[in-house]
This record gives C-alpha cells, structure tokens and sequence, in this order.
C-alpha cells in the first residue's frame, strides 16, 4: 500500500507489495524490495537499495548526502540487506569516492531511535545499536555486535565479532571479538551472548582466558598472542588473533 501523500520519484523502483507511509519521500535512484515497510514522514534518498522486509519509522533519513566536506555530490551508495528495524529519527548517509564508496548494512539488525551511521560504513548481520549510539565515518562493525545507548565510535575503528558496549561508551580505538566495555574500558567476555550464540564450555573457557592474556597478565600485544597460542586452536582463536594482529589503529586495552 502506498498512501496518497507519499512523494515517490517515478524512476523508482519498488516490489509490488512494499508499503509506503504518509507524506515519506523516495527519491529517483531508490530500489526497495519486497515486503520492506515505510512509514510516516521518512524520507529515502539517493542511489539506495534496500532489501527484502525492512522496517523504516517515521522520521528517518536513509541514503541522503553525507556530512563529510570533502563530499562534492559524487554519486555513492547506500545498500540495506534484509529484516532490519530502523527507529525513529534513525539517519544514515551514503558513501564518499575517497573511501570505498557505500555505506553498507548487512541483515536483521535492530536500529533503536536516533542511531547514525555515517558515510563508508560497513555494518555486520544481527547487530543492535541502542538509541543514540552512532558511528562515524569509515567504521567497520562485525556480526553480533551490541552497541549500547549513547556509544560512539570514532572514525577508522573496528570492533569484532560478538563484542558488547556498555551504554555511554566512548570507542577511540578497535575492540577485539567477544569483549564486553562499560563507559569504554574492556571489562570482561560477552559470555552470556556467546551462551545464546551456540558457543560450548570449552570455547568460552578458552576465550576467557584469552581475555586474561591480552588483559590481566600484563604482558606486551605479542606477548599475549603468543599466550593465545598455547590455549588451543580453533576459529574462535584464530579469529581473534588475526583481528589483533591486523588492528591498525590499536585495541582498547
């Protein structure tokens, strides 16, 4: 259903059975699929293509011009996958030719009210951004991640796998898989989400003590991935030590 007041570009491209809500606007380079969700006063702009069973509240800003001033109206992206929740008030801006070009969100996350993801972004699968926490620029954000109200990220960081935030977290640096921060200092593993995630004892008792090495023992970075080594083996392992190893900003510690 497309209500009357909505504006929608005719060079648009809908499904047959996306709705569109009262007085949203979709502009001419806007490719939105089946079974996504519009609704009131949002607005959709830019070269933007947007997956299957979306859900827009009202009032948010998706695919429009970024806020970077080398930005001179290139034509960029914005790709949204499938099954997303974006709030009230949510705003994400497109890419810059000075990066890769794209801001890109992968599927089933859940965007609670005024989150802001800024340009050449790239958002992992089943992640959830609690209200106001917000990325900037060329941020890179992994599958799992839990970011807590009031989070920012500053520009360039990464922050792995299954790693959580606490609410009013300030993130200047990488945060590694499976680390839990509270008011931006590492304080533990996320081992509750690991649990619900289908992590065994065995992998979550490795991790730990992994969290250990890199941050109780007081040793050097390579000292404590050589530590890591001897735990045992493993993708759980393996794909800390290689997010370590190819920070290039540095981890939180």
């Amino acid at each position: 259903m497309i209500h009357p007041t909505a504006i929608i570009d005719p060079k648009a491209e809908l499904a047959d059975n996306v709705e569109i809500g009262p007085y949203s606007i979709i502009g001419p380079e806007v490719k939105i699929d089946s079974g996504t969700r519009v609704g009131p006063h949002v607005v959709i702009n830019g070269d933007t293509t947007i997956g299957k069973n979306n859900r827009f509240f009202q009032f948010s800003s998706i695919g429009e011009e970024n806020q970077d001033k080398k930005y001179a109206g290139e034509p960029t992206k914005t790709i949204i996958g499938d099954n997303n929740v974006f709030r009230e008030c949510c705003t994400i801006h497109r890419g810059t030719v000075q990066d890769i070009g794209y801001t890109k969100i992968g599927n089933n996350g859940l965007f609670m009210a005024y989150t802001h993801i800024a340009h050449d972004c790239v958002i992992g699968d089943n992640v959830i951004f609690a209200n106001n926490a917000s990325v900037a620029g060329h941020v890179i954000v992994n599958d799992w991640v839990i970011l807590g109200g009031f989070t920012g990220v500053h520009q360039f960081c990464k922050i792995g796998e299954h790693a959580f935030s606490g609410m009013k977290s300030s993130i200047t640096q990488d945060v590694p898989p499976y680390v839990m921060l509270h008011e931006g200092e590492p304080r533990a593993i996320n081992a509750e989400g690991l649990k619900r995630r289908g992590f065994d004892t065995d992998q979550i008792r490795d991790i730990k003590n992994a969290f250990r090495a890199i941050y109780r023992k007081g040793l050097k970075l390579d000292q404590a991935i050589e530590e890591i080594k001897l735990i045992g083996s493993g993708d759980h392992l393996t794909r800390l030590i290689d997010f370590i190893q190819q920070s290039e900003r540095g981890i939180v510690r």
